[in-house]
């Protein structure tokens, strides 16, 4: 039985649902439907009880109905160890433009959506994240920082302060004329939020190889990850501080480069994530379409089994279309894994056959424009 689960949740003038609740029980969720129904939309509300922009990165103006005026909002129920908590999230009516969320938990309005965290994890993976191994470096840094957020709340603040900044500082070099004591100061900062980010995911991916390459239960193949970049073998080397200072000094050494080229030459945004098919002993980027989605579906379980194991309740699982792309034996390998685990997992695709191993253990929906009816 999962120990922590949703109970109701509920949407209003969300994507194309008008209005509507599910009430539900501590097992995994299959929602079928055609193409279109919005069976991801309900995963996309789900994802925003966490921080961030959710599963698609939309913003929060394209969560409103087309044809509803009135302000977008989910919420749920939630059944946690210390017991029922109520979360819930939508579009702040009096923010111009319906850019600001607003957040809302137990009644409380919170500022920040990190506080989110302490109650609930939320992991997911969808039909976009298939090519994760192949795409651009940035896709690999921002689905690493989504893994740590899960154990370092204040990572998500980190890397947005640090982003800012970076293009603060781009805009004053290329500008030219700035007072030098409040570009040091600024870069200072940089450096600080810098270091503190290549260390967070340092740290993640040292521990999620551990648990990978311990655990001899798991159905997928084992990944190794390593983070390549010029910062991350700095932390190699050195300790904290001290990088912290090579990297200030680095920031000043490339004033005029990335005055000329934009953007900055060192730091975390640099940095890559790569990973490796250990039994084959293979780059996850030459492996065939198969086994790059078994990699990282087996990564997101060891994630979610090291959630369970070190804050003490297991995340929600989002998993957009996954079954369909695994064959029979590792579709029942993960249904396996899921119920092992303790999970409310949600399941989505089209055909209600690939979920049938699962099926007595789990509520089933069908989606259909809009509408959930229990099947």
């Amino acid at each position: 039985m999962p120990t922590l689960w949703l109970a109701r949740l509920s949407l209003a003038h969300f994507r194309n649902y008008e209005q509507g609740s599910l009430d539900l029980e501590p097992r995994p969720v299959l929602l079928t439907g055609a193409n279109g129904a919005g069976k991801t939309n309900l995963l996309e509300a789900i994802s925003l009880l966490g921080p961030g922009r959710g599963l698609r990165r939309a913003k929060a103006p394209e969560f409103q109905k087309l044809d509803q005026d009135r302000p977008w909002a989910v919420s749920a129920r939630v059944e946690a160890p210390g017991g029922s908590r109520q979360i819930g999230t939508g579009r702040d009516p009096a923010a111009s433009g319906g850019e600001r969320r607003l957040i809302r938990i137990d009644g409380r309005n919170e500022r920040a959506q990190s506080a989110l965290t302490e109650i609930l994890d939320i992991v997911w993976l969808t039909p976009q994240m298939d090519g994760l191994w192949r795409e651009a470096a940035g896709e690999r840094r921002r689905f690493l920082d989504r893994l740590v957020f899960a154990f370092d709340p204040a990572h998500a603040g980190r890397v947005s302060g640090y982003e800012s900044s970076i293009r603060q500082r781009a805009r004053l070099l290329q500008e030219g004329g700035a007072d030098p004591h409040w570009l040091a100061a600024l870069e200072e900062g940089l450096a600080e939020r810098g270091v503190a980010i290549a260390a967070a995911r340092r740290a993640l991916v040292a521990r999620l190889n551990r648990a990978i390459q311990g655990d001899g239960q798991s159905g997928f193949p084992k990944c190794g990850l390593s983070l390549s970049g010029e910062l991350d073998h700095w932390l190699a080397e050195e300790k904290a501080l001290a990088v912290e200072e090579r990297l200030r000094a680095a920031f000043f050494d490339s004033r005029t480069r990335d005055a000329q080229q934009g953007g900055a030459s060192v730091g975390p945004q640099r940095s890559d994530l790569a990973a490796r098919h250990l039994e084959k002993d293979c780059p996850a980027q030459l492996c065939s379409t198969g086994e790059q989605k078994a990699l990282l579906v087996g990564l997101v379980l060891a994630h979610a089994r090291l959630i369970a194991i070190e804050r003490g309740r297991p995340p929600l699982l989002l998993l957009d279309e996954v079954a369909a792309h695994l064959d029979a034996t590792r579709r029942e390998t993960l249904y396996d894994e899921i119920l092992s685990l303790g999970l409310q997992a949600w399941l989505t695709g089209t055909e209600p056959a690939v979920f049938d191993p699962l099926v007595d253990a789990a509520l089933a929906f069908e989606v259909t424009e809009g509408q959930v009816r229990s099947t």
